[in-house]
């Protein structure tokens, strides 16, 4: 007589279930398929929920690939559907929207490294450029992060005037330029080195200092300021 096949959570020994493990260690404690297993509550026939959450990391590529994939897409993997996919968007979009609230808790930028942390995760899934501005403080607390362009980022077609805009309206004397590559290199182009010339040389007339210019890759970055690419 061959086992009972285990595809529920509950078909798991209690020291094994994630909710239960969850509520013992903490959510840290828990690995991203043990999280994604507690969204999903069930499995399919032949696989645990916690399966199911593996399968579904190694497919789009982990975290950063289950955020860049359509929910089209996501819906039609097997033990998925419509309401599971829902969920498991909502979920990363919450952990998004947590890193830019409670101003009193944003994490003051003292390195590249800092800056990066506060938006590698979700630009490094972004399928188009985006090119973002962190607002600081005279103490480099972070005031803010604002999207101001979608496209292609070249000299020719970033204007550098929506760069300042928002950091002039908020009385914000420094900033750092963000934008991602999302071919996964974030080696900067030409362009990239062009471009940040411009901004430098506008951040001098308008009092604004540019402190760096990061380019996002796959799970990498690169800091223009670092290498003295535009800032010399």
């Amino acid at each position: 007589m061959t086992d009972k096949p285990i595809y529920r959570i509950t078909d798991l020994h209690e020291t094994e279930r994630p909710r239960e493990r969850l509520s013992a260690l903490g959510p840290q404690a828990l690995s991203n398929a043990e999280l994604i297993a507690i969204l999903l509550r069930v499995g399919v026939p032949g696989e645990n929920a916690v399966q199911v959450g593996q399968r579904l990391l190694q497919k789009f590529g982990g975290l950063a690939g289950l955020h860049r994939t359509p929910i089209e897409e996501m819906k039609n993997q097997h033990g998925i559907g419509e309401a599971k996919a829902a969920q498991i968007k909502a979920a990363i979009e919450l952990g998004r929207r947590l890193t830019l609230e409670a101003p009193e808790e944003r994490a003051t930028i003292n390195s590249p490294a800092d800056a990066a942390a506060l938006v590698q995760y979700e630009m490094s899934a972004l399928e188009q450029e985006h090119l973002r501005v962190i607002l600081l403080d005279t103490r480099n607390h972070v005031l803010d992060i604002v999207e101001i362009y979608r496209g292609s980022v070249n000299s020719s077609q970033v204007r550098v005037g929506e760069v300042f805009k928002a950091a002039i309206r908020r009385g914000a004397p420094a900033l750092i330029v963000i934008h991602n590559h999302p071919s996964g290199d974030p080696t900067p182009s030409p362009d990239d080195v062009a471009v940040t010339r411009a901004f430098v040389q506008a951040g001098k007339l308008l009092d604004v200092d540019v402190l760096d210019h990061l380019v996002i890759g796959q799970g990498r970055y690169v800091s223009l300021k670092e290498r003295g690419l535009g800032f010399a």
